[in-house]
């Protein structure tokens, strides 16, 4: 999984599926384009990815999580919870504000 810090006006933690960085995704009206300027940073391990998404969650910080590894790892981390996943063309996808 590749994991990203961008610092703005509040932190925003990007996380996504390795295999997914650089595709874009259409159903309908909505679109999930997982941009690699926005979603390549560091890649990590799934437990990696756990602890430092719990880490995370105690910061001002808002989170774009893409791809069926990352949002499970969201899950286990507690960050989310199952009715707040989404999906574009059967790719999971959760955003979150803390």
């Amino acid at each position: 999984m590749f994991v990203k810090l961008i610092k703005s006006y509040r932190l925003v933690v990007a996380v996504c599926d390795s295999e997914l960085l650089g595709k874009r995704f259409e159903e309908g009206n909505f679109q999930l384009d997982v941009k690699e300027n926005f979603y390549k940073g560091e890649e990590k391990s799934e437990e990696e990815t756990i602890e430092f998404l719990k880490r995370m969650s105690q910061e001002d910080a808002t989170f774009n999580i893409v791809g069926e590894k990352s949002v499970k790892a969201a899950l286990e981390a507690g960050i989310i919870n199952e009715s707040w996943v989404g999906q574009v063309q059967g790719v999971q996808f959760a955003l979150v504000l803390l």
